[in-house]
C-alpha cells in the first residue's frame, strides 16, 4: 500500500501531484472510497461533519471534490456486520482510500476490527490518503495528548510507518511548534510536526515530505 499522510488534505498543487504520482494515472481516471469512521470516535465530531467530509462541503469538503471517476463511502465500523466477502470487492477494486481524521486510537480498533488491516498486504497499489488522524492511524504512536476515545487502551495505533505525527501546525491555538516539541519528547521515535499544507508520500522507497508550507523533523528526547 501507498501512503499519503496529510495534516489537512490536497490542499495544494504539490499534494495534489504527489496523488497523481502514487496513483500513476490522473486522479480523473480514478475510483476512490471516502472513510469517514475516525470522526464518530472524536468528541467535537459528529454528523454534521461526517455529513461534511462525505459530501465535501465546506468547512470540512475538498477530499470528495477532487474529480474522482467514481466515489463511494466505506464505514469500517459496519463491516464486520456484513462479511468479509462482500466488503472486500469494494476495497480491492478501488484505486484510493480517502480517510478522515478524528480520534486515531479508534480508528486503528476498526481497521482491526473490521479485517481491513489483514487485507493491506495484498493491496500493494492501493493509494491511503489520510487527514490528521487518518494519517496518524497508521503511525506507531500518537501520544496521549491526542487520544479522544473513551476507550483506548493506550495511544498506540497501527505502526505501518516509524514516525508519528503532530499535525495542523499552527492551524489551532494549541498547535504550537512549543507544544509540538514537548509531544514530541514523550514519543519512542522520529516525529513530524507539520501544517495543513504539508503531507508525508511514503512508498517503498522511503519517506518524502511534501509541502509548501511549515514542517519540522522533531527527535524524540525522551
Amino acid at each position: 500500500m501507498r501512503l499519503l499522510l496529510t495534516s489537512g488534505g490536497v490542499t495544494n498543487d504539490s499534494i495534489r501531484a504527489a496523488l497523481a504520482d502514487l496513483l500513476g494515472k490522473p486522479i480523473e481516471e480514478s475510483s476512490a472510497l471516502l472513510v469517514p469512521t475516525a470522526q464518530w470516535g472524536h468528541p467535537m465530531c459528529g454528523p454534521t461533519s461526517v455529513r461534511g467530509f462525505v459530501t465535501g462541503l465546506p468547512p470540512w469538503g475538498g477530499m470528495a471534490t477532487l474529480g474522482w471517476k467514481s466515489l463511494g463511502t466505506l464505514e469500517l465500523s459496519a463491516l464486520p456486520t456484513i462479511g468479509r466477502d462482500r466488503w472486500e470487492p469494494w476495497v480491492r477494486e478501488t484505486d484510493v482510500l480517502l480517510v478522515d481524521g478524528g480520534d486515531a486510537t479508534y480508528l486503528a480498533h476498526w481497521v482491526r476490527e473490521s479485517g481491513l488491516v489483514d487485507v493491506f498486504p495484498s493491496l500493494p497499489d492501493t493509494v491511503w490518503v489520510g487527514v490528521s488522524a487518518g494519517s496518524m492511524v497508521m503511525t506507531p504512536r500518537i501520544g496521549d495528548a491526542f487520544v479522544e476515545w473513551p476507550d483506548a487502551p493506550d495511544d498506540r495505533t497501527l505502526g505501518l510507518v516509524e514516525f508519528s505525527i503532530f499535525p495542523h501546525l499552527d492551524v489551532f491555538p494549541t498547535n504550537t511548534m512549543e507544544e509540538a516539541e514537548k509531544w514530541a519528547a514523550t514519543i519512542d521515535g522520529p516525529c513530524y510536526a507539520m501544517d495543513d499544507q504539508t503531507a508525508i508520500k511514503v512508498t517503498d522507497a522511503g519517506a518524502e515530505v511534501v509541502s509548501e508550507g511549515r514542517w519540522h523533523r522533531l527527535d524524540a528526547r525522551a
